[in-house]
């Protein structure tokens, strides 16, 4: 089998929190292959950007071991990846300097690669007009753009740098929904072009559906459900997953394939290390006693799925306990 592009084994980042050790993401292992796009989801507090910040190299995780083209990434090395990860942010104003035109944040991480200035010229024009801008907008500041358009910026400035995996983290959701089909469409273009790997970090499943290879699932600090974009959404096996699904609004999700559940507590707890057993059990309605005890493991099922419940074999026919 090839080398998975970046590996992922029980990688954790824990913050000190009056006296607490917070678990933002905790004990997370996954792969992604060369030129694959994996979906990350989840709601807010699960983790997901605290895990795409570890995987840019943004953010340094407490425990764990990240590979990289089959090679470990110790801290000391971190910076090397830098032109092979990039990354498009949530808030397209607060990543670009307020004072520096836009061909000027183009053309940074290029010099600091020491490209030549005809080289750089070159490629700045090229991305400008391929993320669907004039030439003109190299002249301009990013408070003279729309969301849209300096969003459009951000993802030239990933990916002019040829990279081999581009995180992006909720880069949709502060656009308009017109707008965020047309960044979606581009995204989609650009790395079916290049071949690039992207780890796509939403809270919005209805937006992986045409772009997704895989989806992985997330929730307070930890990896509840992997699996095929397409067996994920009609066929969801955690209940964590089926009440993401359940509560879409979106019309072509089919609720007819997902149970709708009506979860005990819409409180989220602070996942601490300490946690025991599944931190799930207290909104999930098919949770025993033994779920509360024991912490479940991301296991492998059939077709490419792996779910971490302790009742995921007999899940589909099980009645809601209690």
């Amino acid at each position: 089998m090839t080398e998975p592009l970046l590996a992922l084994h029980q990688v954790s980042c824990h913050f000190q929190r009056n006296n607490e050790d917070l678990a933002a993401v905790d004990g997370v292992s996954l792969s992604i292959r060369a030129g694959e796009v994996l979906g990350l989801v989840g709601e807010s507090g699960s983790g997901k950007s605290t895990l795409g910040r570890i995987i840019a190299g943004l953010q340094r995780p407490s425990h764990g071991t990240l590979r990289f083209n089959g090679a470990v990434l110790p801290e000391k090395l971190q910076r090397r990846r830098a032109g092979q990860i990039q990354m498009v942010f949530q808030d397209s104003y607060a990543s670009l300097n307020p004072r520096m035109t836009i061909g000027d944040s183009l053309t940074e991480p290029l010099l600091a690669r020491g490209e030549r200035r005809s080289v750089i010229h070159q490629r700045q024009g090229y991305w400008l007009e391929r993320v669907g801008l004039d030439a003109r907008f190299a002249q301009r500041y990013p408070h003279e753009l729309s969301g849209g358009q300096r969003q459009r910026v951000g993802i030239a400035r990933a990916f002019l740098c040829e990279p081999q995996l581009v995180v992006c983290d909720e880069a949709v959701s502060a656009l308009d929904v017109s707008v965020q089909a047309q960044i979606l469409a581009l995204l989609r273009e650009i790395q079916s072009d290049l071949g690039t790997a992207m780890v796509f970090i939403t809270h919005d499943l209805a937006v992986l559906g045409g772009l997704a290879d895989r989806i992985a699932v997330m929730y307070l600090g930890e990896l509840l459900e992997l699996a095929p974009c397409w067996q994920l959404l009609n066929t969801p096996a955690h209940p964590y997953t089926q009440q993401l699904l359940a509560a879409h609004p979106e019309p072509t999700l089919d609720r007819n394939k997902v149970q709708v559940i009506a979860p005990r507590t819409t409180e989220l707890p602070l996942p601490l290390s300490t946690d025991v057993g599944c931190r799930f059990a207290d909104r999930c309605p098919y949770a025993l006693e033994a779920c509360r005890q024991t912490p479940p493991w991301l296991k492998a099922q059939a077709e490419g799925r792996a779910v971490a419940c302790h009742r995921s074999d007999d899940i589909a026919g099980a009645a809601p306990a209690g």
